[in-house]
């Protein structure tokens, strides 16, 4: 019994140690003002840390936000984005026709490189680049191209997002969260040229082909007011920030995904729905993602920062130690150091770490062997799960192996039967052999008498 729990406990400790510990990486710390976007998500990029969140997991429409996906499904079908050619179909552009879509003024019968077109998109958000680029990579099937899109929003675990479309005009199964729209945007960011298109204010470009080829095409400048100190007067601008793509339509509202650095740190804001029109249907004036992004980023950058919570040096707890030799217990230390941000007025001593250990483990052990884990916690908000691991190495002495072993086996249940059994044996032995002795004793009486 005692090799058999023994073992089960090995198999338990190996296991740990194949699998890390998994962070949480989630937070929602206090804001001192108010935000107009129905869905937000903040998140520092340096320890992929969600520091504020607002219905980050409820569906919306994400409008031309669509067009990060549209370009991460772009840039990994076509290989050569400057050197491939695509002439501008007119069946193409014309099914965008009264839709009242955002356009980039792409002309048919033009050939421009896919890099021109995905600037063309992402830059003056162009539906008619984005139906040109998703038709062509779709090999004349939109549709395929969508399905590119899904497969992809799932390889990335985002769980509440659906795509109808390359562009974002509106449509009931047409969906996504404040948080998938993290995953899609952190991925864009690692693939080609995308922040360096994204966080341009101005674009012009000369057609490689067609009937405009060589004549350069009016100057494109960008829909995010969050980063054109020129647009209406810089009532928006926020010099911090970079990037990445707005998004707006009645039913989405105003949408931004941006991020901003300053200070040695950055993040990235998701805001989503702010309002764009009236219980009336009058169109609101007031860019409310604009305002609640810089807002966000001023509050980041200013209120919190980052601090050491635990080290490899700091005990966090032990455990009782069996077979070593003068040596009962053992100390346990963090696997790895691990650091947060938290609010600049909190104290890394204020976050509660509940660990999670056995009631104890067996000699030998080595250094670095995981015990248990801990998971740390502020303001009821799981921060992070880490490992604990032993902070020496222990070996067992054969002596006290020994010794419990034979004490085991003479406390196991089994062998308290077994020698039940012996001793019930022994007992019935005895007593047969008084019957037998007896009934011996009686038969030579007999013979006795009858020789008489």
């Amino acid at each position: 019994m005692k090799k058999k729990l023994f073992s089960l406990f090995s198999l338990l400790l190996i296991c740990c140690v194949l699998l890390p510990a998994i962070p949480a990486h989630a937070a929602n710390f206090d804001i001192d003002f108010d935000t107009s976007c129905a869905a937000i998500a903040l998140v520092n990029l340096d320890t992929d840390t969600t520091v504020y969140q607002k219905n980050a997991d409820v569906r919306r429409e994400p409008a031309s936000l669509t067009k990060i996906m549209t370009y991460i499904i772009v840039s990994e079908q076509v290989k050569d984005l400057q050197g491939t050619q695509v002439t501008v179909s007119k069946e193409v552009v014309d099914r965008l026709l009264g839709t009242g879509s955002s356009m980039s003024g792409i002309k048919a019968g033009n050939i421009l490189t896919v890099y021109q077109l995905l600037n063309c998109m992402m830059v003056p958000s162009g539906n008619d680049a984005a139906l040109v680029l998703a038709d062509y990579v779709g090999g004349g099937s939109v549709e395929k191209f969508v399905d590119l899109m899904n497969e992809k929003a799932e390889a990335l675990g985002c769980t509440g997002t659906h795509f109808s479309n390359p562009h974002g005009l509106h449509d009931e199964d047409h969906y996504t969260t404040a948080s998938d729209l993290v995953k899609i945007t952190r991925y864009a960011m690692s693939l080609p040229y995308f922040m360096e298109i994204c966080s341009q204010t101005r674009y012009t470009y000369e057609p490689v082909g067609g009937p405009d080829a060589g004549k350069q095409m009016p100057t494109l400048s960008t829909t995010n007011l969050l980063i054109d100190r020129n647009a209406l007067g810089g009532e928006y601008f926020y010099q911090y920030a970079k990037g990445i793509k707005t998004g707006h339509t009645d039913e989405a509202g105003y949408c931004l995904i941006s991020t901003a650095s300053a200070y040695g740190y950055s993040y990235l804001c998701v805001a989503l729905g702010a309002p764009s029109v009236d219980a009336n249907g009058n169109s609101i004036q007031t860019r409310g993602e604009m305002t609640d992004s810089a807002n966000l980023y001023r509050w980041a950058l200013t209120k919190l920062s980052l601090k050491k919570v635990v080290g490899t040096d700091q005990s966090l707890g032990e455990v009782k130690l069996n077979y070593a030799w003068q040596k009962d217990s053992l100390l346990l230390t963090a696997e790895k150091s691990y650091s947060t941000i938290l609010p600049k007025d909190v104290s890394a001593s204020s976050i509660i770490i509940d660990k999670d250990i056995p009631d104890h483990v067996d000699a030998p052990v080595k250094k670095g062997d995981i015990i248990g884990q801990a998971t740390l916690k502020y303001a009821d908000q799981t921060l992070a799960t880490i490992n604990l691991v032993a902070s020496e190495s222990v070996e067992r002495s054969e002596l006290l192996h020994m010794t419990d072993v034979i004490k085991s086996i003479f406390t196991s249940v089994w062998f308290l039967i077994i020698a039940a059994l012996i001793i019930l044996l022994v007992v019935i032995y005895i007593i047969l052999m008084i019957i037998y002795n007896r009934k011996k004793k009686h038969m030579r009486k007999v013979k006795k008498y009858r020789k008489m």
